[in-house]
């Protein structure tokens, strides 16, 4: 996500603006993605304007917390259920794991670069 967020800032006609890193930062809740806020050219009939916008960098498994977790707190009046506190406290559990998971991911792709570039160089 980081070298992600890094390409998109070397752009020429993309200013970073803001950076909201909430993978180093989670939310109490568990939420985990980065957001940039950039400023992108937008090209029309006669000019060029330049708008804000936000992007949000999320891994498979981020996307997939975030799109549920929007389920039982946005989408339904859920909270008067007694089961939402535990439901609450599985997601928090979940998005604990998936950033490892993805870590150790992150991690083993790093090997595995690492042993192809010694493989090329023997």
């Amino acid at each position: 996500i980081y070298m992600l967020a890094d390409s998109l800032a070397k752009q020429d006609d993309v200013k970073v603006l803001e950076v909201k890193d909430y993978i180093k930062h989670p939310k109490d809740n568990g939420y985990r993605s980065l957001h940039l806020i950039v400023e992108i050219p937008i090209f029309l009939l006669n000019e060029k304007r330049f708008m804000k916008v936000e992007v949000q960098l999320r891994t498979i498994a981020m996307d997939f917390w975030a799109s549920l977790e929007h389920k039982i707190r946005y989408k339904k009046n859920l909270q008067m259920y007694e089961e939402y506190s535990e439901i609450s406290d599985r997601l928090k559990q979940c998005a604990d794991q998936s950033a490892a998971l993805d870590n150790m991911m992150d991690e083993t792709h790093k090997m595995i670069i690492g042993l192809k570039k010694r493989n090329e160089e023997e």
